[in-house]
């Protein structure tokens, strides 16, 4: 089994807090709806959610610093992974509702449904940072269950509940898995229902990222008996940019002058995500030095606050010259202290 901490990717004097972004950050990564029929991802989903329940108690993360594994092992059957490995990750969303019940950028979170009611529909869309920065209208095809003329019928095997329950020993003691019917499909009624293409628009706010997800009530699968309608969960992927790179909020570039610039200064039209600026470069400029133009970054959810973009200036260094251009650099040679200095290396 995998040390907690390296799990996570955190220290033993991490904050209860940092612990628990850490581990939303995993489980967002490794979630089942976004990894769908994906067994690793599913495995290191619940490897993530052992980890978190050990390192998130204060008493069993004090055993596990002072004894590790085994200082926790009895807690789980007498097994450290045995109580996760063999958890429905359904159980794992009820015992971490907390962690879960925050990624709706407009912060939604879900109700329990009525057998009969409309299921939930997943889906990703993938967005442009031009499109991140200023908001955007997005129209989608989805297929979903509409009702038809025929009546449902109840599910035999069900009784019209939608579920099928049954009990497991894990961490947390005696847990009831509760799992949608495979007749029905969780519908608790069959029939009544067919699946046809649905249009929607989608108006979706600045500065969303990777993880956020919105929640469109009532555009999911319909209700088969007057209950209420499904929702569509609507996750968004960034796609990568061939010129910016995006860091939080911030925006980075790479930048190159030549040699005679980065010595006497000069003024560069920098590229952003919306338009050219204008920018001095200063006198004396050392390679890799990051100048910064304010809120020409990405602005933050719901705040009215940006981000900045930092250009990271690197020198040009010819590889060919020909004789004048190399009669000069003699003579400027000689009007420079060219002794090589040194530095104890700073390994960061």
């Amino acid at each position: 089994m995998r040390d907690y901490y390296e799990i996570l990717n955190v220290d033993k004097n991490s904050s209860e807090n940092d612990i628990k972004k850490a581990y939303r950050k995993v489980a967002m990564k490794y979630h089942p709806d976004k990894n769908q029929n994906n067994k690793e991802a599913e495995d290191k989903f619940k490897e993530a959610a052992e980890a978190y329940s050990i390192l998130s108690d204060e008493n069993k993360k004090a055993r596990y610093d002072q004894f590790g594994h085994a200082g926790v092992n009895d807690g789980f059957g007498g097994g450290g992974s045995s109580g996760f490995s063999n958890m429905d990750v359904n159980d794992i969303f009820g015992s971490f509702s907390d962690i879960f019940g925050g990624g709706d950028i407009f912060g939604r979170s879900g109700s329990r449904r009525k057998s009969y009611d409309g299921g939930d529909l997943k889906i990703t869309i993938d967005l442009t940072l031009e499109e991140i920065l200023s908001g955007t209208a997005k129209t989608i095809k989805i297929k979903r269950w509409e009702k038809t003329n025929k009546e449902p019928t109840k599910c035999s095997k069900c009784s019209g509940s939608g579920e099928m329950r049954f009990v497991q020993r894990s961490f947390l003691g005696q847990v009831v898995n509760v799992k949608p019917c495979s007749a029905c499909s969780g519908g608790g009624y069959i029939g009544g229902r067919e699946q046809k293409t649905a249009k929607i628009k989608i108006d979706i706010p600045t500065g969303v990222s990777e993880g956020n997800y919105m929640t469109l009530e009532g555009e999911g699968d319909r209700s088969m008996k007057d209950g209420r309608n499904g929702d569509l969960v609507v996750y968004f992927r960034e796609i990568s940019h061939e010129l910016f790179f995006r860091s939080n909020n911030d925006i980075y570039i790479d930048c190159w002058i030549d040699y005679p610039d980065a010595v006497m200064g000069t003024e560069i039209k920098v590229p952003t995500l919306d338009g050219f600026v204008k920018m001095k470069v200063p006198e004396g400029i050392n390679n890799g030095q990051l100048l910064r133009l304010k809120n020409k970054g990405i602005a933050e959810l719901n705040r009215h606050k940006s981000g900045d973009q930092y250009i990271r200036v690197n020198i040009n260094t010819p590889t060919k010259v020909n004789n004048k251009i190399k009669s000069l650099l003699e003579e400027l040679k000689l009007n420079l202290d060219s002794d090589a200095k040194f530095k104890r290396f700073n390994n960061v």
